[in-house]
């Protein structure tokens, strides 16, 4: 165990370089595998009445519903056993593995596709949970807007570039490539090599992220149970404890409802962006992916920007902005036209560039707020309310689209999650929630 150096180059790297990793699987998710999903793996005409515009909506929300009930708790393990970096290898191992069995899923094995996709998604996200613990300590007060949106840009560069590539395969395949690739198995070859290159580079940048603390002895109640029963009772003691404290500071109580919301909102047009564009407005693999590989490339300097502008008018003020421009993208999506890629194109462009404010500002504003000694519990908490919120966007976007019939008024609803979450931000008090961290006390 060894102790980490605040704002040092390397380790800063080296932890940015996990989101470089870890980007090309969650780009591929939305950019391949959504559209292959609604293209190849359900049949002509739906699965048992439902299209797979529907199902994928659902099945995330299942999936949220999962992260929902364990992210904290393993938050909790994690700072007990001073294991962040472990449990961040570990997870990630479980979802690149999952990413490399993906694609050999037959074509109409919906259940079996879903199963593997929400298990690889659930490695990913909770994976994040410690690698999101390790930004408090790497920063200072100054440096963590700036550090959290580049975390982001390298994600973005990351996922775009292997994206890219990607890209280029599908485009080369079909009957008029030169590969001698079906379009299908072109996209099963990008959703394989997601998982290649999530695990290479995690590899990488965990040699140069070094495990901090020392593990807490195990109090004597625990002594003499399984290991993971005894972590898993420290883990669901010490989450109730946290919730229970959490009512005494209403400032960050209300801005993780605000991010309930508009978290929601943002989740739910990420997650079902290359179903829609599938099946709504009938749009091929390869213009979905370049729509994708757009929205990567613009959010590089999203984030950067975002993070200067949080420096000039403060992180608040600045995800407000960001969420005027969501806002304008849900309605602006209602009225695409079908068949014509220049305006998912243009859309697009707008994603990215409002992307990486919502995303790294609204982690590096909330990680100000917490107690740096319990890092990984309250990340888990935030990964709680952001899979919480999660659940309900697509949900509802499930529902409206199968009573409608229709992928355009359910992608309207979702405006209503950034205008409500938007009005309860603006209700923090940041400097409130910051004193009061700084007076919590843990068990």
């Amino acid at each position: 165990m060894t102790e980490l150096v605040r704002n040092d180059r390397k380790t800063i790297f080296g932890w940015a370089m996990y989101d470089w990793a870890n980007s090309a699987f969650i780009t591929t998710l939305g950019a391949v595998v959504a559209p292959f999903f609604a293209s190849v793996i359900v049949p002509e005409g739906g699965w048992n009445g439902w299209s797979a515009e529907t199902i994928w909506a659902a099945v995330v929300s299942i999936g949220s519903t999962i992260l929902f009930l364990s992210m904290p708790i393993l938050g909790a393990i994690a700072d007990f056993n001073s294991a962040r970096r472990r449990f961040l290898r570990n997870c990630a191992v479980v979802g690149g593995v999952l990413a490399l069995a993906l694609p050999f899923v037959p074509d109409g094995a919906v259940p079996w596709f879903l199963v593997i996709a929400v298990t690889a998604h659930i490695g990913f996200v909770a994976a994040n949970v410690f690698y999101d613990a390790f930004l408090p300590g790497l920063t200072t007060e100054d440096t963590i807007d700036r550090v959290s949106s580049k975390g982001y840009a390298f994600g973005y560069v990351g996922g775009g570039l292997y994206l890219a590539l990607g890209l280029a395969l599908i485009l080369s395949s079909g009957d008029s490539g030169f590969t001698g690739l079906s379009t299908s198995g072109a996209a099963r070859v990008v959703i394989f090599g997601s998982g290649l290159w999530w695990m290479g580079f995690a590899a990488y940048a965990l040699r140069r992220l070094p495990e901090v603390g020392e593990a807490s002895p195990l109090p004597s109640r625990y002594r003499g149970m399984r290991p993971w029963r005894a972590y898993a009772a420290i883990g669901f003691g010490r989450t109730i404890g946290t919730a229970r404290k959490l009512v005494g500071y209403p400032q960050l109580l209300l801005f993780v409802v605000a991010f309930l919301f508009y978290n929601d909102g943002t989740q739910t047009v990420i997650n079902i962006s290359g179903s829609y564009a599938s099946e709504t407005l009938d749009l091929e693999l390869a213009e979905i992916s370049t729509a994708f590989l757009i929205v990567q490339f613009v959010a590089f300097g999203g984030a950067l920007f975002f993070g200067m502008l949080a420096d000039r008018i403060g992180a608040k003020r600045a995800i407000i902005w960001s969420l005027v421009g969501w806002s304008l993208i849900v309605v602006a999506a209602y009225f695409l036209p079908a068949g014509e890629a220049m305006p998912f194109y243009i859309i697009a462009l707008v994603v990215g560039w409002v992307l990486g404010g919502v995303q790294a500002l609204s982690r590096s504003l909330y990680a100000t707020m917490i107690p740096e000694q319990a890092a990984a519990e309250f990340f888990g908490f935030y990964s709680v309310f952001s899979k919480f919120s999660a659940i309900w966007g697509p949900l509802v976007f499930s529902v409206v689209s199968h009573r409608t019939g229709s992928g355009r008024p359910a992608v309207l609803s979702i405006v209503a999650f950034f205008v409500i979450g938007g009005f309860l931000l603006a209700k923090v008090n940041v400097d409130e929630a910051r004193a009061s961290a700084k007076e919590w006390t843990a068990d």
